[in-house]
């Protein structure tokens, strides 16, 4: 939610009023006005849609019931982790949403791209003849995906405490997941798909967090407040 949404108006929304309704710049001023969105909050999609698609593929990961092929995913990456996210990052940006459109937009191509790199038709896998070379490259990619996550766990400290476990689990599974590649140790790649079932369970917790509003629902869940720097 965003801190209009939370009735913690930003330095300068006294001075709305005077701009007109739905009037966000006031070119005589060196401020813009943030106005309440009348977008409803796209964060439950959003993580319902991670959760979903990250538990799938974690389930394969820890080899569930003999199952050891990913392409299985590639249908659930493509609209649910992919699609529905992205969406719910490009909703977010209206809503003055700097972190949910962040996290959602880059996640859902994070499923895209990994869906297209299991799709033969692609052409991605089979570029590698050697299959040390394609294991290498899945986990560089896989690589670059811990950086960017730890470095949005920075950006989750100031907001809660199931953000910051949601984001340190989903480092820990890209690391894992990375290190299983490197040194194609199965044992590697099972512990990386557990945490990744933590990180979708973290994540559902999130997302009925998010769809249970207070004025339509009996309970809410807490997500753990942090207590914001003072001015």
């Amino acid at each position: 939610m965003t801190d209009v949404e939370k009735g913690n108006a930003p330095a300068g929304a006294s001075h709305a009023a005077n701009n007109g309704p739905g009037q966000l710049w006031d070119p005589s001023r060196s401020y813009a006005v943030r106005q309440p969105s009348r977008i409803a909050n796209p964060g439950a999609l959003g993580l319902f849609s991670f959760a979903s698609t990250t538990l799938l593929l974690s389930f394969i990961n820890v080899q569930t019931r003999g199952v050891t092929e990913p392409n299985v995913v590639v249908g659930m990456a493509i609209f649910v982790g992919g699609l529905a996210q992205l969406l719910a990052g490009m909703w977010e940006f209206p809503r003055g949403n700097v972190f949910g459109c962040t996290a959602f937009t880059s996640y859902g191509a994070f499923w895209m791209s990994y869906a297209t790199i299991l799709i033969p038709s692609s052409g991605i896998l089979t570029a590698y003849t050697n299959p040390d070379d394609l294991s290498n490259a899945l986990g560089l990619y896989l690589i670059i995906w811990f950086i960017f996550t730890t470095l949005l766990l920075f950006g989750a400290i100031r907001r809660n405490i199931s953000f910051c476990l949601l984001l340190g689990f989903l480092s820990l599974t890209f690391l894992l997941l990375a290190c299983g590649e490197f040194t194609g140790k199965v044992k590697v790649t099972k512990a990386g798909g557990g945490f990744g079932i933590v990180t979708a369970i973290v994540a559902y917790y999130c997302a009925v967090s998010e769809l249970m509003i207070l004025e339509e629902s009996y309970f809410t869940l807490p997500l753990g407040s942090i207590r914001k720097r003072s001015e």
